[in-house]
């Protein structure tokens, strides 16, 4: 199907930081999810370039041959700038105010914004395009709130078919 996203949240990774790897049951995550796309007529890869994303979409990559495009407006959403002990609770609230911007943060508003011009970029008119990206910024995208967040599992699987989506439930 042409123009079809496949929004995928990384696999299990050893922390938050932008450099943080993935554990080895997420290393095992990403070649199992390369494995279970790898007939789904992808036909090019976006990532966030944390290495987080980027490690979970180099297994399919390479089973595609396919090179792995970083695009910087893929990268997580910063809900503050500051380490904050209530960050959860910020977090849930800013799920009920699209506008709430912390100090140093960017408002959920401005994150789905900044994902759906991502969304349309890297479109493949002619066949399927793998995003991966990072949690919380897919969350906004699929319209999901905190608890749907909170659901989304690592890795994760959306179809994002004409503004619709779909989880993805491999076989």
């Amino acid at each position: 199907m042409s123009g079809r996203l496949l929004l995928i949240r990384h696999a299990r990774a050893a922390g938050q930081a932008p450099d943080a790897p993935l554990t080895p049951e997420g290393v095992a995550q990403a070649e199992a999810l390369a494995e279970s796309l790898s007939e789904s007529g992808i036909t090019r890869i976006v990532s966030s370039p944390w290495q987080r994303a980027v490690a979970t979409a180099e297994p399919l990559a390479r089973r595609l041959g396919l090179p792995v495009q970083t695009d910087e407006r893929l990268t997580e959403r910063v809900l503050s700038s500051a380490d904050r002990a209530d960050w959860m609770e910020c977090l849930r609230e800013s799920f009920g105010d699209d506008h709430l911007t912390l100090p140093g943060g960017e408002s959920g508003h401005a994150a789905r914004a900044r994902i759906l011009a991502v969304l349309e970029d890297a479109r493949d008119p002619a066949g399927t395009t793998a995003v991966v990206s990072h949690g919380n910024l897919l969350a906004l995208a699929l319209g999901l709130d905190y608890d749907g967040w909170a659901g989304l599992r690592n890795p994760d699987v959306w179809v994002w078919d004409a503004g619709t989506s779909a989880r993805w439930e491999p076989a």
